[in-house]
């Protein structure tokens, strides 16, 4: 399945987005609100800056408490942003989360964000592959 595939099954399109400015007690509220594990930084909404995720707050949160939440989320984002392309395969994109230990990735349409997936959602779709594979090996064996 391509990632193409996978944004348009998405229950909810766009994507959630703070700017640099936003502070970190801010962004952990909105992750709690809209129950998800990151969002991009992006003054635009476009041209992603960055990524905040739950592991981000809470490795500083362990590492310097709670003054941390009075931080701006550019001082504790991942700015070395590993992307996607719609045509890339659920595989491929798996296989590079697993690889970086991350679970959230931004789609790319040349210099634009067009999207995000999580690990859930490639999961999700790679199982749907593998089932309609065994369906159709079984369908085979069976000579329907």
């Amino acid at each position: 399945m391509l990632v193409s595939q996978i944004l348009k099954d998405k229950p909810t399109q766009g994507v959630l987005t703070v700017t640099k400015d936003t502070s970190v007690a801010e962004a952990a509220a909105i992750l709690s609100k809209e129950h998800v594990g990151a969002m991009i930084v992006s003054e635009d909404g476009v041209h992603p800056q960055g990524i905040l995720s739950e592991r981000d707050i809470v490795r500083e949160l362990g590492a310097r408490g709670q003054v941390c939440l009075g931080d701006r989320v550019e001082q504790i984002m991942t700015d070395k942003l590993i992307s996607c392309v719609p045509s890339d395969r659920a595989i491929q994109v798996l296989q590079k989360m697993t690889d970086g230990r991350f679970r959230h990735m931004p789609v790319m349409e040349g210099d634009e964000m067009v999207g995000l997936v999580s690990i859930g959602d490639v999961v999700k779709a790679r199982l749907e592959e593998l089932s309609q594979q065994a369906e159709s090996l079984k369908s085979m064996i069976m000579g329907y």
